[in-house]
């Protein structure tokens, strides 16, 4: 069954729609443990995979495209999942592997890695395409899980400063060699490679959103040599800094750049 239940009609959410490719709503629609959807600028989904249904109280898609998040969950989760979306579609920034809870079929609530990504057409945020991948932890308690969500914290707090892996163990309340454990378990990286993919992250989002110097934005996520910036930076992307900028080519703004993102978010796949 396709991922889209039936023909948008709506004119944000056809915008939307054109611009997914026909191969992401298949691939999305194979998908047995990670939830998608995709969702317009007006809130309400276009397109949704059966584990996205799954996690809600109807039974075919058809019952959920057209639909927000106020109409199929929980008003608290309804709310955290606007929030969400509403920061995405406003800056235009990604949000990668956010820890959260989500209740399963039954009512029995999991950990999930939700990531979010804006959808363009000519350089305007059309919508957002979501997934949240089920870490299989049986219990919502899972210290294993919910001690990292404090480690993400501290590591989006201090992108300009980054802390070391002893800092973190140490909020996450436990040893370095559990913590290194914990966080292969569910971000598949060490911790100290956790830390640089969330800088150059972070400095990917300045270099396309901001028109900052890349000497600033290489400060803002802890490098104070540009030339080492640069070079780590190539290093992981393919591309300089300048080049990365250039490839994007997308309006800026001109605000100066923060150390850190919205807390609670963690790194990108780009590496």
């Amino acid at each position: 069954m396709s991922t889209v239940a039936s023909s948008v009609l709506w004119p944000e959410g056809a915008r939307l729609l054109g611009a997914l490719s026909p191969e992401l709503l298949r691939l999305m629609d194979g998908l047995t443990g990670t939830m998608f959807c995709a969702k317009d600028t007006t809130g309400r989904y276009v397109a949704v995979n059966q584990v996205f249904v799954d996690r809600t109280n109807e039974r075919s898609r058809r019952a959920v495209v057209g639909r927000r998040a106020e109409d199929l969950f929980d008003p608290v989760l309804a709310q955290h999942y606007d929030a969400q979306d509403e920061h995405v579609l406003t800056t235009g920034e990604p949000l990668h592997h956010e820890l959260e809870l989500i209740l399963r079929p039954g009512g029995s609530p999991g950990w999930y890695l939700t990531s979010k990504e804006p959808v363009r057409v000519d350089d305007v945020v059309v919508g957002l395409v979501s997934t949240s991948e089920d870490l299989r932890t049986s219990d919502p308690a899972d210290v294993a899980v919910s001690s990292l969500s404090r480690v993400v914290a501290l590591v989006q707090e201090r992108l300009a400063d980054p802390p070391s892996v002893a800092e973190m163990a140490d909020v996450a309340g436990c040893s370095t060699a559990v913590l290194d454990r914990r966080m292969r378990r569910v971000f598949s990286l060490s911790p100290r490679r956790y830390v640089l993919r969330a800088r150059i992250d972070r400095a990917a989002v300045l270099l396309t959103t901001t028109s900052v110097p890349i000497a600033e934005v290489a400060t803002a996520v802890g490098f104070y040599d540009q030339a080492v910036f640069t070079r780590t930076f190539g290093h992981l992307t393919g591309q300089t800094p300048a080049q990365f900028r250039r490839a994007v080519e997308r309006p800026v703004d001109t605000r100066p750049a923060a150390p850190g993102r919205a807390v609670g978010s963690a790194p990108s796949d780009i590496l």
